[in-house]
């Protein structure tokens, strides 16, 4: 077995392990978010806006509608909810979130 030594961050690739184009959908990277969009169905009219938008193509939508909000890949960037033209999305703590499911802040 051979280890290799890094002697630095500098010997760590560009982008980390997401290297190429298409692979980060093979890591989850919702962990790093501080805020979270949420989504008030009663606003939203479906304009798709946000879908466009997201980066990490985190908006789910099915037959044409938006779904859910894929949480394990979003990073909290809001660009969504800065988007939306109805401020459908709101940006909260994800402090708020993690308290609700038992999980340290």
């Amino acid at each position: 077995m051979t280890v290799h030594k890094k002697s630095g961050w500098k010997d760590i690739p560009k982008g980390g392990l997401i290297v190429e184009p298409g692979n980060s959908e093979k890591y989850e990277t919702g962990s790093w978010r501080s805020v979270r969009p949420v989504r008030d169905d009663n606003k939203c009219t479906h304009c798709l806006i946000c879908w466009v938008y997201c980066p990490d193509s985190s908006i789910i939508v099915e037959d044409g509608k938006i779904k859910d909000i894929d949480y394990a890949h979003c990073k909290g960037c809001g660009i969504c909810a800065a988007e939306c033209p109805v401020n459908a999305i709101t940006m909260k703590n994800e402090s708020e979130f993690r308290a609700e499911k038992g999980e340290k802040k």
